[in-house]
């Protein structure tokens, strides 16, 4: 990232602020496929009584992109670091995918395969409003 982007883009994820935090009580733990770096706290404990542990995103700062190895790894789950091992995801496990919402990559369903349904029966009323009750 560039310094400008740094010092003034905070949505980025990666400021002067956290770099000078990660430089000064942070240590280089390893890096995944994707190009996301992980950090733990060198002294001390954070709020949950163990050594803090961080991420600086690549690209853009969206949890989701963590692959399932180093999420373990971040949650917790494991002190393996996953850079350190022979990792493999499981089957289950799947890459990220986007979301498609608002692309022509949405999920959108055929309206006919969607009306295959049973049909209503016909004791089915439908409920008309009386007049007068508000």
């Amino acid at each position: 990232m560039g310094l400008f982007s740094e010092l003034f883009g905070w949505w980025t994820g990666n400021t002067i602020g956290h770099r000078f935090t990660l430089w000064k009580n942070g240590r280089f733990v390893g890096e995944d496929e994707v190009g996301n770096k992980y950090y733990e706290q060198v002294r001390g404990v954070g709020p949950l009584g163990k050594p803090r542990r961080w991420v600086v995103y690549d690209r853009l700062a969206e949890a989701s992109l963590i692959p399932s190895g180093w999420h373990g790894w971040m949650h917790y789950k494991t002190d393996v670091v996953p850079s350190d091992s022979d990792y493999q995801a499981r089957p289950y496990e799947a890459n990220h995918r986007p979301n498609y919402t608002g692309t022509d990559l949405r999920y959108r369903p055929n309206a006919e395969e969607r009306d295959q349904g049973q049909p209503v029966s016909q004791e089915y009323e439908a409920w008309k409003p009386e007049s007068g009750n508000a």
